[in-house]
């Protein structure tokens, strides 16, 4: 079982590094060390679809970003995340998003992006994360104070979620690619741990959301809702880079940190009014984790 799951991440991990070209299934039979159709048979079974539905999700929301972000055309994205033609682009694109490409690009909307889970996340999930053990490696934990202005953030909330796989169980894991949709202040989405004053009688504490600027005045998501807020100080506890599959254990070095950490040490206290602001685990940057501080009176 875990041969089989390494092998669809191997395959995973072959269409993102190479998601701009010419991806076949041989290639991906050589990236799993299986047959093309024992291969695809594995991609189906943990992925629920084939690699070729995969592939096109996924270049379809790589190209939606292009079209919000970069300057420009729907030629260009369309022969960049190879489709062979803009009308085949053009067609895929409005049955992904119900909307065309021209259209996205001059006033981008939230749309659905495909954010496919990875293997070890599946896997991770039997094992939660407070279940690890301390590493006995010594890894360092980057302390840094900063400050966040007065903002507003798009929310999903849940009911009894407080932590990610909680909330993807009861929320759904594909808020994300909405949220990632969405131009941010902050460059990505967030996930946040609501203060008491934040929550709502019936709701829960972990929500997933994108910070956006005071005078925002762009589509808000149905179900979903915008808060706002206040100007406040951060500790930004940052760890090393780790190894995807070592995702929780990086998680858990940063939860040990905080728990040691006295902001007194630099005249602050914890502060109980701002949300915790959690960063999407990416292992080339190192798991990040920001702390709402106030100044000690």
């Amino acid at each position: 079982m875990d041969e089989q799951r390494e092998s669809v991440r191997k395959m995973q991990d072959y269409i993102r590094e190479h998601i701009q070209e010419d991806i076949t299934i041989d290639d991906l039979a050589e990236a799993s060390s299986f047959s093309p159709w024992y291969a695809r048979r594995l991609f189906r079974k943990y992925l629920n679809m084939t690699p070729a539905v995969y592939i096109r999700r996924l270049r379809l929301s790589k190209s939606a970003l292009k079209l919000r972000d970069e300057h420009v055309t729907i030629l260009e994205v369309a022969l960049d995340m190879g489709f062979g033609s803009v009308d085949g682009y053009q067609r895929a694109f409005r049955k992904e998003f119900g909307c065309n490409p021209k259209e996205y690009s001059t006033s981008p909307v939230p749309v659905w992006l495909f954010t496919p889970s990875l293997i070890e996340i599946k896997q991770a999930k039997e094992g939660k994360v407070n279940e690890m053990s301390e590493s006995k490696e010594i890894r360092n934990v980057f302390i840094q104070l900063i400050e966040k202005p007065a903002r507003k953030v798009i929310i999903k909330r849940g009911v009894k979620a407080n932590e990610y796989f909680s909330y993807c169980e009861e929320v759904g894991c594909d808020v994300w690619g909405l949220l990632t949709s969405i131009r941010s202040i902050s460059g990505e989405p967030v996930c946040m741990w609501l203060p008491k004053k934040m929550r709502k009688p019936v709701t829960n504490e972990y929500v997933q959301g994108v910070e956006v600027e005071n005078d925002y005045n762009g589509s808000v998501p149905e179900g979903f809702e915008i808060i706002e807020l206040p100007a406040a100080k951060y500790l930004l506890f940052r760890g090393e880079p780790f190894a995807e599959e070592d995702y929780a254990r990086a998680i858990n070095e940063i939860w040990q940190a905080e728990k040691k950490y006295d902001p007194a040490f630099i005249g602050y206290k914890w502060d109980e009014e701002n949300p915790r602001i959690q960063l999407e685990p990416r292992g080339e940057r190192g798991y990040i984790e920001l702390v709402p501080v106030k100044e000690k009176i």
